[in-house]
């Protein structure tokens, strides 16, 4: 058996959901000596550039989840302000982005998978997005977990999707089927000026949480059963966040998955697999 295959093998095989809950909780101590050499080899293996953050001391940080989650330095990451411009919601790498065809998109090469499947099952929720666009982006343990939003937008639904925990590197994207749409998830479709936007945050071996700015903690504790929450899309109540405006946060990482609808908007042409992105930055430009 190949290393590769060996490695996929574990993954099916461990508790995924009790190993990131036991990792949850040591991420969310505040021990003091320990939280800081853990935060700092975390900073030596992965090679984080601390410059960029508001607070670059290790020390600065009482948990190790305030570390992960750290805010950046004001005007560190410029937000493309034209208004006919969809900008990239967080620091990654692109893993996949194209077409919605025939319901399905791609997971990686050989593999797709169903976005209403990826949505929470209905097709109401997924009727909006056919034939539309899609873009997958995965966020490495060195990158900033802060996930903005890429226009302004109006929200009108959270799922939550229950699943396991695989992980979302590459390896795991080439060779597990159906991945992004068997780990746990969380939906927020937005109303936009090109209309409806899904952006689905999923989880991941050790992810210890999945964020909203509306609803703060959605996940853990994990649940059995799809939820879903409507929201006002006017009048006082309404949640409504400008392009740049925070909407989420992963504690330990995962990847972000955005869907529009049909002739809404288009990749702008230096955009595709492998480009490194960083929130703010150009991504696509809307149709006249």
């Amino acid at each position: 058996m190949s290393l590769d295959k060996f490695k996929i093998a574990m993954q099916y095989a461990m508790p995924k959901h009790f190993i990131s809950h036991m990792v949850g909780k040591l991420a969310a101590a505040k021990a003091g000596g320990l939280t800081t050499a853990l935060i700092k080899l975390f900073i030596k293996q992965y090679k984080i550039d601390m410059s960029e953050a508001k607070y670059p001391d290790p020390a600065h940080y009482k948990t190790f989840n305030e570390f992960f989650t750290r805010p950046l330095k004001e005007g560190i990451r410029p937000l493309a302000e034209e208004s006919d411009i969809i900008a990239h919601p967080v620091d990654g790498a692109i893993s996949q982005l194209g077409d919605v065809v025939d319901g399905q998109i791609i997971q990686a090469k050989g593999h797709d998978y169903s976005l209403q499947a990826l949505l929470g099952g209905k097709e109401e929720d997924t009727a909006p997005f056919l034939g539309g666009k899609f873009a997958t982006i995965y966020l490495a343990p060195k990158d900033y977990h802060r996930i903005h939003m890429p226009v302004d937008g109006t929200l009108s639904k959270m799922i939550y999707v229950p699943g396991d925990l695989f992980s979302v590197n590459p390896l795991t994207a080439q060779n597990v089927p159906n991945l992004f749409a068997r780990n746990e998830r969380v939906v927020a479709i937005f109303e936009t000026e090109i209309g409806p936007l899904a952006m689905v945050l999923v989880g991941a071996t050790i992810v210890a949480s999945i964020e909203t700015i509306w609803a703060g903690t959605v996940t853990p504790p994990a649940g059995k059963d799809v939820f879903s929450w409507n929201y006002p899309t006017t009048g006082d109540n309404a949640i409504t966040l400008k392009k740049g405006e925070e909407m989420g946060r992963f504690k330990l990482g995962s990847t972000v998955i955005l869907a529009w609808g049909a002739n809404q908007a288009e990749f702008l042409s230096d955009q595709h697999p492998e480009t490194v992105t960083r929130m703010g930055t150009p991504f696509a430009k809307i149709n006249d």
